[in-house]
C-alpha cells in the first residue's frame, strides 16, 4: 500500500483545525484534520458545479463569483466554458492554497492563475457578496459556493452565515435578475433545500457522481435561480 505524505499545512483564519496537502502516489488530497475535503481522484462533481451552473445562464458574457479555490477544479472548469470577455472572481480565505496551486499542484494549475478573465482574491466570499450589494462592484450572473463539505460551517463556524436565511438573502440580492446561486455538498440536506426556497429562490437539487462515467460517491449540487 502506498503511504500518504504530508507536503504542507495551513491554518484556517477563524478555524480550529489545519488544512494539509497530502500526496498518495500520483494523487493529491486536501485534508481538514482527518477528513478529506477534495482530491484529484474525485474532481468531477466540482467541475460539474461550474459546467452545470453556466449551462443555466442565458448571458453572452457572464460575471461569476466562486467561493473557494481549493484545487481549482471549479475555477478551471468555469474558464474552460466561458467566452473571452467573461469575468471569474474567486474568493479564497487561505493564502497557502494559492501557494500550493503554483507549487506542488502547478501541473494541475497550468497558466490559469494568469488568465485575464480571472480575479483571485484572498478574502471571505461573504465580503465580495456584500460588495455587490452595497454597490462597490457589479452584481453577478452566478455565485458558486464550495467553501465547506456542504451547507454548514465545517471548515470554520463563520461560514454558517452563508447558509442561513439572511446569508442566502444577501447572495440572492448580489445576483442579477435570473442569476443562479449554486452550492456543492458531499451529501443531501433537505432542510437546506427548504431554506433556499424560503429565501426566494426557484430551487433544484441534483445528484452528481464524484467521478466521470457514473462512478464514485454521489455528491449534491443545488441550483437556486433568482426570481
Amino acid at each position: 500500500m502506498l503511504p500518504r505524505e504530508t507536503l504542507a499545512t495551513a491554518d484556517i483564519p477563524g478555524g480550529e483545525e489545519q488544512l494539509s496537502l497530502v500526496s498518495h502516489g500520483s494523487d493529491f488530497i486536501i485534508m481538514l484534520g482527518r477528513d478529506e475535503l477534495m482530491g484529484t481522484r474525485m474532481q468531477f462533481s466540482e467541475e460539474q458545479l461550474a459546467e452545470l451552473t453556466l449551462a443555466e445562464l442565458n448571458v453572452a458574457t457572464p460575471r461569476v463569483l466562486i467561493g473557494g479555490y481549493g484545487m481549482g477544479f471549479t475555477y478551471r472548469a468555469a474558464l474552460a466554458n466561458l467566452p473571452a470577455k467573461a469575468q471569474v472572481r474567486v474568493a479564497e480565505i487561505v493564502p497557502e492554497i494559492l501557494e500550493w496551486a503554483s507549487g506542488p499542484l502547478a501541473h494541475l494549475t497550468g497558466e490559469t492563475l494568469d488568465d485575464p478573465r480571472g480575479d483571485i482574491r484572498i478574502c471571505d466570499v461573504s465580503a465580495l457578496i456584500d460588495d455587490a450589494n452595497d454597490g462597490t462592484c457589479e452584481k453577478y450572473d452566478a455565485i458558486m459556493l464550495d467553501v465547506d463539505n456542504g451547507p454548514d460551517g465545517i471548515v470554520r463556524d463563520h461560514n454558517n452565515r452563508l447558509y442561513s436565511k439572511t446569508g442566502l438573502g444577501k447572495a440572492r440580492d448580489a445576483l442579477k435578475p435570473g442569476g443562479v446561486l449554486s452550492v456543492w455538498s458531499a451529501a443531501i440536506d433537505h432542510k437546506f433545500t427548504n431554506r433556499l426556497i424560503d429565501a426566494g429562490f426557484d430551487t433544484e437539487m441534483r445528484e452528481v457522481r464524484a467521478r466521470p462515467n457514473n462512478k464514485g460517491p454521489r455528491h449534491t449540487i443545488w441550483f437556486a435561480k433568482k426570481r
